[in-house]
């Protein structure tokens, strides 16, 4: 009996799947993505992926849009860990022309701060060395 119940929870669990994925793949018709389809397309072509799926090419740069956000989120908080051991760097300034003075933080992302984010997706981005 028991088992019987198993098979019907992963039978269950595997039509919620295939629902979820069917609702996805309808919402990827309407969807734009950030990086352009003709961006898209240039880079499959030149790995040599050939689909004339619009879903599949939209869902590959919905892919490449979400590693380029997380490394650039990731080379962020590496600034943030940088700025906030190194004392952060304040600045002051006057709000509206009045004498009120507010701090402020800047974070600037360097190379350093994205190749330590790059680091961790295994990818090196080290500065070319120079002789002379």
């Amino acid at each position: 009996m028991q088992q019987h119940q198993t098979q019907s929870r992963q039978a269950a669990e595997e039509a919620r799947k295939d629902r979820t994925l069917a609702e996805f793949l309808l919402m990827l018709d309407d969807y734009e993505p950030l990086i352009p389809n003709e961006v898209t397309d240039y880079f499959l072509q030149r790995v040599g992926f050939e689909c004339e799926d619009a879903r599949l090419k939209r869902l590959l740069s919905l892919a490449a849009q979400k590693f380029v956000s997380d490394i650039a989120a990731d080379a962020y908080q590496h600034a943030r860990i940088r700025t906030n051991a190194s004392g952060g760097r304040t600045r002051t300034q006057p709000l509206g022309g009045s004498s009120s003075i507010k701090d402020k933080t800047r974070t600037t992302l360097t190379m350093d701060d994205l190749s330590a984010a790059l680091a961790e997706y295994g990818i090196s981005a080290r500065k070319p060395e120079f002789y002379m």
